[in-house]
């Protein structure tokens, strides 16, 4: 008789990465249940759903009873991301979950370049002194949001010089989320890189654009003066502000050029490429 699989709560799953994430288990007949703060969004997958927020200890530790294992996906960014993240953990610690797979960034450290992957690096070892088993998922930057960086005028505009990024594409994030899942005793204590299959520079990435799109698109190596400038026009608050111009300043001090295999070595298919994605997306 086959083992049992163990029951694994899937957070997110109202959103693109946590709700593939949450198919994929689906399909491969995993036990789970889903997570999210409206669960009137939660896709249909016939699996229980719970409401939980992260800022909420008493109600995640209740609907985290009886789980296993714990997918959890970062938080959207906010000042209190660390705050938020560190009572989950402790709600789940609360709740007797035994190991965490988290989704953390590429060079998660107290001290990063760009300052929201030292939220990933609080949570990394907030999760670590716990005790609980864990898996980290460092991701590149997603390939889904670089369309995004495109000004209505066809100009990506920031200090990121000649460096390269190597972005990876948020469909391969959830492939390899989903075969832990399957297996997670098999990557207890491991940290994977997920990134795409090359580091691009944004001069590279602006003629893919425009040969997938039609329209053209150029890269503007802004200042990081000429950068904080243009995006206080926005009206967000510093620390946003700091975190978007500080992702270009990473990627020219070659912080996000990494290629690594993890992907390939954990789902058994290379990584999709900038160009192949965006022609399917």
């Amino acid at each position: 008789m086959a083992e049992e699989q163990p029951v694994v709560a899937v957070t997110g799953a109202t959103g693109a990465l946590g709700g593939a994430v949450a198919r994929l288990l689906a399909d491969a007949g995993v036990s789970q249940r889903l997570l999210a703060r409206h669960t009137a969004k939660l896709p249909e997958l016939g699996t229980p759903v719970y409401a939980a927020a992260y800022s909420d200890r008493e109600h995640a530790a209740r609907a985290l009873e009886g789980v296993q294992t714990l997918f959890m996906v970062s938080a959207h960014e906010s000042p209190y991301r660390q705050k938020d993240h560190r009572t989950f953990v402790d709600a789940a610690v609360e709740a007797g979950v035994r190991h965490i797979v988290y989704t953390s960034f590429m060079g998660a450290a107290p001290d990063a370049e760009f300052t929201l992957a030292r939220d990933h690096w609080d949570t990394e070892e907030h999760i670590k002194s716990t005790g609980l088993a864990y898996t980290f998922l460092r991701d590149c930057l997603y390939q889904d949001v670089l369309p995004s960086f495109v000004g209505r005028d066809g100009v990506i505009r920031g200090p990121a010089g000649s460096g390269r990024l190597a972005a990876v594409a948020r469909a391969d994030v959830a492939r390899a989320a989903a075969r832990i899942l399957e297996a997670p005793r098999e990557h207890e204590g491991r940290v994977y890189t997920l990134t795409g299959p090359q580091a691009l520079s944004f001069e590279e990435i602006a003629g893919i654009l425009t040969r997938v799109t039609g329209s053209t698109v150029s890269y503007y190596n802004e200042t990081s003066e000429e950068a904080v400038a243009s995006r206080r026009l926005s009206g967000v608050e510093h620390w946003q502000i700091e975190a978007w111009v500080s992702t270009y300043t990473a990627i020219a001090q070659g912080l996000m050029a990494e290629v690594s295999t993890d992907v390939e070595r954990l789902t058994g298919a290379p990584p999709t490429g900038l160009e192949e994605y965006l022609k399917h997306r």
